[in-house]
């Protein structure tokens, strides 16, 4: 495990890796997180709580959690939105607490086509814990005792800055599409001093699928609705790329993705169930990693749940988007 810390803080300090932002399995499921201009796309006021735990291994994991909530704004042309996430890395080492508001824009361009423009800004606030770090320069190489302070000069052991995010979602007929970009002004994460490596890269996201409505055959012939789906992102060197499709059997749904790194190696099969009633949706899912990182991650688990509060006034919204249910 001293290893392990070892290599991966010699990785941050010296630049090699860079930061990124925390994901999501059921990236629908969190619409705030994924794309500012998901905010108020719903007839009904939207309350949604996540959690993943990602490679866990005896309590040591990276946990993440998140709360957002939208509405359609009274004139039904915008919608505003707040998240607020947590994120703990392993060990306590970087600790990550978020809020945010987003608001969003929306704009019919034919009978059957729609589209809603998004903006998000928030505060980001990270907290650094460097006391369960070891440097090989802080290890006897005789006795292989550990001692002696941090080989550099750290400006603090915290980092508070604002974030910003564009986002754009649409729809024709049953096709939906999207595309987001975070942090638009590159914020600096380093907390060493002199360090010109810390920047937060751009994150962009392309999103896009189709609804699609079956029968099953037989005498108690039913209708089913499959949504394939393709979700894109890049963030610096890093580049993610999730293939998959749902199937909504009235109130239950089920899912599978396929996630690869844009590499010859694939990354992860991801699993999903849920349940969904007018007002209320949970979803559970599973990440069962196929790289070498198998034997240490153990997977990933994913819960989300969505509540939908007041009642609907009756008027039927021209600007309904027909993203999957979670």
């Amino acid at each position: 495990m001293k290893r392990i810390r070892i290599f991966l803080f010699f990785l941050f300090i010296n630049g090699i890796c860079f930061a990124q932002d925390p994901g999501y399995s059921q990236f629908y499921a969190n619409p705030l997180h994924l794309n500012p201009a998901f905010t108020g796309t719903t007839e009904l006021q939207r309350f949604v709580l996540n959690y993943r735990n990602q490679w866990p291994q005896k309590g040591n994991s990276y946990s993440t959690y998140s709360i957002s909530y939208d509405r359609i704004l009274n004139n039904l042309k915008s919608g505003l939105g707040f998240q607020t996430y947590y994120d703990r890395e392993p060990n306590n080492i970087i600790n990550t607490v978020s809020a945010s508001v987003s608001y969003s824009h929306q704009i019919q361009l034919g009978m059957e086509t729609f589209m809603t423009l998004g903006v998000q800004g928030g505060i980001v606030s990270k907290q650094f814990d460097l006391s369960s770090l070891v440097f090989p320069s802080n290890i006897d190489q005789v006795s292989g005792e550990i001692s002696g302070s941090l080989p550099m000069q750290l400006s603090d052991e915290s980092k508070t800055y604002p974030d910003f995010a564009v986002g754009v979602v649409g729809q024709h007929r049953r096709a939906f599409w999207g595309a987001g970009v975070h942090h638009l002004t590159q914020p600096d994460e380093s907390i060493i001093n002199g360090d010109q490596k810390g920047k937060l890269p751009v994150k962009v996201t392309v999103h896009g699928g189709i609804r699609t409505r079956q029968l099953h055959h037989g005498l108690l012939s039913r209708e089913f609705t499959l949504s394939p789906n393709i979700l894109y992102q890049q963030q610096g060197s890093f580049k993610q790329l999730n293939l998959g499709i749902y199937m909504i059997e009235k109130s239950f749904l089920f899912g599978a993705w396929f996630r690869n790194n844009i590499d010859v190696r694939p990354d992860a099969l991801i699993a999903l169930v849920g349940f969904a009633r007018e007002k209320f949706q949970l979803g559970y899912s599973f990440d069962y990693t196929l790289s070498k990182l198998s034997n240490y991650s153990h997977g990933s688990h994913e819960i989300s749940l969505t509540f939908f509060l007041g009642t609907k006034n009756g008027k039927n919204l021209r600007n309904r988007l027909l993203i999957p249910m979670i």
